[in-house]
């Protein structure tokens, strides 16, 4: 008689006991020995699908990469268009991710990063492309959000990203949770704060000779001088001395 739940299969059961471990103890902490016994496989098993300890570090990395990837595409889905909303959805992801048991050692990848340092080491590819999603997403998102300049505000956000899950490991450390930062409503703030102003003016009329079709209001430096170029039009003579004008250069 067969169970009605198949086994997962070896090399699977090898990740998913090496994300526990060295999510629970750390990279290094964790020997090839425990891996296998969480996994049940034996030695030759492991080495076939992954060669060693530094290509199962690696493959965990991806394994984990993609999931993460997944998941913030799936809170983008369900964003819609709305740009805003859309680039606070990276805390959607991160409140959704990895599941019923988040991690309290805060970034997977920034806990590895920490022990894997020899950019010739398998899993240093993964530390590289965990980075680069990040900035180069948020940069995107931070563009379609009319922001003034939109490298500023990735910034900012990848800034409040990271110091969220370091809250995670933080709590961690004590055991208990701390006061709950409002994070997403601080990414909304830099957002809001961040926004090009001409886009946001509203009612404000377009100066004639305005270049761009831009709004200016009154005051601005550009209509004060726009203002006092007309000022300085010499008036038309009164109509007498018009007159005057012109039968002298009729002479």
């Amino acid at each position: 008689m067969t169970s009605g739940t198949a086994r997962p299969e070896a090399r699977e059961r090898l990740l998913a006991a090496a994300e526990e471990l060295f999510t629970e103890h750390g990279i290094a902490a964790t020997g090839v020995d425990a891996v296998l016994r969480r996994a049940q496989v034996a030695p030759a098993t492991l080495y076939a699908h992954f060669g060693g300890k530094d290509h199962l570090v690696a493959a965990y990395l991806e394994r984990r990469h993609a999931r993460w990837r997944a998941a913030w595409d799936d809170a983008l889905a369900r964003c819609g268009d709305d740009p805003d909303t859309r680039v606070l959805a990276v805390f959607d992801a991160l409140d959704a991710f990895p599941g019923p048991t988040p991690t309290r050692r805060g970034c997977a990848f920034l806990a590895a990063a920490v022990e894997v340092t020899d950019p010739a080491h398998p899993a240093h590819a993964w530390l590289v492309a965990d980075t680069h999603l990040l900035r180069e997403r948020l940069h995107d998102l931070a563009a379609a959000t009319g922001a003034a300049d939109p490298a500023p505000l990735a910034a900012e956000l990848l800034l409040l990203y990271d110091g969220a899950l370091a809250a995670r490991a933080r709590d961690g450390v004590t055991g208990d949770a701390g006061p709950a930062a409002d994070v997403r409503g601080l990414a909304a703030a830099a957002v809001a704060r961040h926004r090009d102003p001409r886009r946001t003016t509203a009612g404000a009329a377009p100066l004639p000779g305005s270049p761009d079709g831009g709004t200016r209001e009154a005051g601005s430096p550009e209509s004060t001088r726009e203002t006092g170029a007309r000022d300085r039009t010499p008036a038309a003579p009164p109509r007498d001395e018009a007159r005057q004008a012109g039968s002298r250069g009729a002479s």
